[in-house]
């Protein structure tokens, strides 16, 4: 049986929009910061409805000064156990 962590959209998006207000930005703030036309996408992240690429992973911690594992919220086991 294996067991794995799976990421916790919903629970993440909640957690962007928390490290966002700690760094006193608001989502205008990131739009610009990443180039983006509109802030729809920041605005789904938020929501939990999608997740950031890797790249906009490691321009979001590098903005809010944490690591992207303090980004990201897994649900699931804390470690991955194989059993055969």
């Amino acid at each position: 049986m294996n067991m794995w962590p799976v990421i916790d959209m919903a629970a993440t998006g909640q957690n962007i929009v928390r490290l966002r207000k700690r760094a006193g930005l608001t989502v205008r703030d990131l739009q610009r910061i990443f180039g983006f036309s509109s802030p729809q996408a920041i605005y789904k992240w938020q929501r939990g409805a999608a997740m950031p690429t890797v790249d906009n992973l490691v321009v979001l911690a590098a903005v809010f000064g944490v690591t992207i594992n303090d980004i990201i919220i897994c649900s699931g086991p804390s470690s991955v156990r194989i059993m055969a």
